[in-house]
């Protein structure tokens, strides 16, 4: 692979695909992706389409006006509607003889990191062959705790499973803007995000009939992706072009060694998005996995001491872990909360009342179950043979087995987006 060649990952909501009302597939916008793609492969670069729109084919072939509430009637829609869709997607793409190849996931295909790496292998030999993966969520199988929620959410983990370059969350606003477009004249576009936590911007969104998202799932998304460090762009559904005109601008921007250098006024600019800078310091794709690819069973509240610890890589010993919420068994993930040790009055089993506000500050794979460990919490390690009549470990959780969250890997207190309410604009 060439040393200028990117993998790039491009999400497609329902309503890019197929018509809010007759439900019927947009083929303008379908076939510019097509050709969008294939230029790209033409340059060089790796693509990944993640394509939403199976239940909106299905509801157009089977003759549905709404989207149903009933989730079986949902997952046979989106059964039938997802050969409909890649059957689509297959014959526009051979005209320029470009192979694909369909990948349905759910929570539950990457909650074990034997499969998680197994995915990202498949994902290698697809590129090695020339192929362009189309990824979907499993709409037919998945269900609320296995779901990852939207495509947008969906795109992120891809992106970072591909180790992608570029995340490209197609909408039908040109970028972010400081307020609604469409209300205030004043509103100011948002060209470039560098903490997405400081975003001061309007993010309204309520997604379409159809599909899920909306522009705050994609500040979620943008959120992942660039903490595994994927460049995370948003940008014209209606115009796929502008894909490759963001790229060819970027490669261009990159090239140049000073970032004040005169010479870069004179590289034509970019259509209009919004780009999130990638974190300098990304989660490796282990630590990602644990964070986002597991559904927690439960919690385990440790005190300021086990937190400080665990951040100067130490493994989370029992005697650190004050409470533990939830039934989870061995080897199962739970979230990481910190919260300030009771005093001894206050030992009575409520100690959340009697503490701080709990703060999730990561997620962890466990060495003993959830009654085990309520067992031997507080406790130094020689004494858990004793309290449970063995001891597979000295630890709760090893810290290979431990991840935080991108804020408290730097141990900086999380800082809330500061964004104004959801209304009704800018679906995904």
């Amino acid at each position: 692979m060439e040393d200028s060649s990117l993998t790039i990952v491009i999400k497609l909501g329902t309503s890019s695909i197929v018509d809010e009302k007759t439900h019927e597939p947009i083929l303008s916008i379908l076939t510019l992706i097509v050709e969008t793609v294939a230029r790209l492969r033409k340059d060089g670069h790796r693509v990944v389409l993640v394509s939403s729109g199976a239940v909106g084919v299905g509801l157009r072939r089977m003759d549905v006006d709404e989207r149903p509430d009933y989730l079986p009637r949902i997952q046979a829609l989106a059964a039938v509607g997802q050969c409909r869709l890649m059957s689509l997607w297959d014959n526009l793409f051979s005209h320029l003889r470009v192979p694909v190849a369909q990948i349905l996931l759910t929570r539950n295909d990457i909650a074990d990191n034997t499969q998680y790496t197994n995915a990202q292998n498949t994902f290698e030999q697809l590129f090695d062959m020339g192929v362009v993966p189309i990824v979907n969520e499993n709409d037919t199988l998945a269900v609320s705790e296995i779901k990852f929620g939207d495509n947008d959410t969906l795109s992120a983990i891809t992106a970072a499973a591909v180790k992608a370059d570029y995340l490209f969350l197609m909408t039908d606003v040109d970028c972010l803007y400081t307020a609604n477009p469409r209300s205030d004249p004043d509103a100011k576009p948002i060209e470039v995000v560098t903490d997405i936590s400081m975003l001061e911007a309007d993010v309204s969104s309520a997604g379409s009939s159809l599909g899920t998202g909306g522009m705050t799932t994609k500040i979620v998304a943008a959120k992942l992706g660039t903490s595994a460090g994927v460049m995370t762009i948003i940008t014209k559904s209606s115009k796929p072009g502008n894909v490759h005109d963001i790229v060819k601008y970027l490669q261009a921007v990159q090239k140049l060694t000073d970032p004040n250098d005169p010479t870069i006024a004179d590289i034509p600019k970019p259509p209009l998005h919004t780009r999130f800078i990638p974190s300098d310091t990304p989660i490796q794709s282990r630590k990602f996995w644990l964070l986002h690819g597991l559904t927690p069973h439960g919690t385990i509240y440790i005190d300021q001491g086990a937190y400080e610890a665990l951040l100067g890589k130490a493994s989370l010993l029992p005697a650190g872990v004050i409470g533990v919420e939830g039934h989870f068994g061995q080897q199962e993930a739970v979230r990481l909360v910190v919260v300030d040790r009771p005093s001894p009055e206050a030992l009575n089993g409520d100690f959340l009342h009697h503490s701080q506000e709990p703060k999730e500050v990561g997620r962890a794979i466990v060495n003993y179950g959830s009654i085990e460990i309520a067992h031997i919490k507080g406790h130094r390690s020689t004494h858990i043979e004793a309290v449970l009549g063995y001891a597979d470990s000295d630890y709760v959780a090893l810290r290979d087995n431990i991840s935080f969250h991108p804020d408290e890997r730097h141990n900086l207190p999380a800082t809330p987006a500061m964004v104004p309410a959801i209304d009704s604009w800018g679906s995904p």
